[in-house]
């Protein structure tokens, strides 16, 4: 099990360590005026807050045509209680924190107007959708306010689920942090003819989980001093602290993004009961694989499955990240479940070694403002890396010990779905083994991954820690 970052406590402070010349303070930072879980918890209590998980509602396609999907998306200034008498500041896509659910089907060409509503620049990156670079929504495809951008591809690859946030360079962390992410589901003849739940908001449900600090007025904390990347002291489910779900005794489906800017999750359930693992980031798995424990860096996805026919009515299950509790589900009332946990999901078609024209290396250094690929900071003005379209590469990717801070790295390809090959020479778990996008690489760990680059355009690859990403943990590769 891969060990995580306890998120109840901010990162560690390190004063005067001096590496190449560099000295590097960290203030402490002061925990005593933001709020707990608990006292969270207590105020929406006494309040009488209705704290049911919220459901994202899915993006109307206006668009008849089966075939063509067309959807508005409106990045804007929101308040948002999270607080029982507070309104915290935040931004969302067409509402006040966070974004709908964009569904599509393999082969649609999608077409999507990204009206800016905000005060400032933004970009919308399309994370895990195999794009052209004109659309993929990178840091240089700025969207100026009162301004529109037209992206319009088509959907050509399996069923996944994948997620949207913005990417413009020196505010990603902030707009992220402010709430403004969102899922993307696409889905295809496999995803359609398997009987597993996927009744949306029923039993296939949504979870966006991030972490958040508050101040005693509501307002979020967002602390720019931590050598790991903004962490917060309370886990968010879809925009609210703790929430609860009523479920009936039937299997229930969770779709579950890391969108946390910094924080790795590992969650299971409060009684140590299995649960089923369907998909990783790109799609499903060739079987379901029985975990007791899921762990997702930040950017990762993946879908479970949890059968809670098992349980009598009135049993709570709560999931949890280690031991805290983040959501829990109230069995209320039987139900008529005709799903099921089929023996094989799909056919995940290798990507064989002997295909790869081309071996590169990426090493992932320093901590904090400190942080580079390769000893090079981003520069949006340099091509880092050149393929051929089409060309399959094998990737080895390692996360060199940042001095005194031991810390990994989750590493994000734009536009592309790979595979994992091995780590530190093992074959990887069987949780990995189908199609990923982001991967986490421990500290002092070498990861290999084998990918092909089917579209043209210039891409990002980075750290998936938005403040190492915005610090210069990114490249650039251009696919001619």
């Amino acid at each position: 099990m891969i060990k995580t970052k306890n998120i109840s406590t901010v990162a560690a402070v390190v004063a005067g360590v001096v590496a190449a010349g560099f000295i590097i303070f960290a203030n402490p930072i002061n925990k005593n005026k933001e709020m707990s879980t608990t006292e969270i918890n207590n105020i929406n209590k006494k309040a009488k807050i209705n704290n049911s998980l919220p459901i994202p509602a899915l993006l109307e396609d206006k668009n008849p045509d089966p075939k063509i999907d067309d959807f508005t998306l409106e990045p804007q200034l929101g308040l948002t209680s999270f607080i029982a008498g507070t309104q915290t500041k935040t931004m969302g896509y067409n509402g006040n924190f966070l974004g709908p659910v964009i569904r599509v089907n393999k082969g649609d060409q999608v077409n999507i107007h990204v009206n800016n509503k905000l005060n400032e620049a933004t970009t919308v990156h399309w994370h895990g959708v195999e794009v052209n670079g004109e659309n993929d929504g990178g840091p240089d495809q700025a969207i100026k306010p009162g301004t529109t951008w037209n992206p319009s591809f088509t959907i050509n690859q399996q069923a996944a689920t994948l997620w949207y946030h913005p990417h413009f360079s020196g505010t990603t962390a902030t707009q992220v942090y402010s709430g403004l992410a969102g899922l993307f589901y696409v889905d295809d003849q496999v995803s359609k003819s398997l009987n597993i739940p996927k009744d949306y908001g029923i039993n296939d449900i949504p979870l966006v989980i991030q972490d958040r600090s508050f101040n005693k007025d509501g307002s979020f904390k967002y602390d720019t001093n931590m050598m790991d990347g903004a962490t917060g002291n309370n886990v968010i489910v879809n925009g609210a602290v703790k929430p609860y779900l009523d479920v009936k005794k039937v299997k229930i489906r969770l779709r579950i993004v890391n969108g946390s800017n910094a924080s790795n999750f590992n969650l299971n359930l409060d009684n140590k009961d299995d649960f089923y693992q369907i998909a990783s980031d790109g799609g499903f798995l060739e079987s379901p694989v029985r975990q007791k424990s899921l762990f997702l860096a930040p950017g990762e996805r993946a879908e479970i499955i949890i059968d809670f026919s098992k349980y009598d009515k009135g049993t709570k299950v709560s999931l949890i990240n280690d031991k805290t509790e983040i959501l829990s589900f109230n069995v209320k009332e039987d139900g008529n479940d005709t799903t099921e946990i089929p023996d094989v999901l799909t056919k995940v078609n290798k990507i064989e070694k002997s295909q790869a024209t081309k071996v590169r290396n990426f090493d992932l250094q320093g901590m904090g403002n400190m942080v580079s690929i390769n000893g090079q900071k981003f520069d949006m003005n340099r091509i880092d890396e050149t393929v051929k379209q089409g060309d399959t590469e094998i990737w080895n990717i390692t996360s060199e010990e940042a001095m005194m801070h031991n810390m990994g790295h989750p590493f994000h390809i734009h536009g592309v779905q790979f595979q994992i090959l091995s780590r530190d020479g093992k074959e990887p778990d069987e949780g990995e083994t189908g199609w990923k996008d982001t991967v986490y690489i421990k500290p002092n760990e070498k990861v290999s991954i084998i990918v092909k680059f089917n579209n043209k355009g210039t891409f990002m690859y980075h750290c998936h820690i938005l403040e190492h990403e915005e610090s210069g943990m990114m490249g650039q590769i251009k696919v001619e």
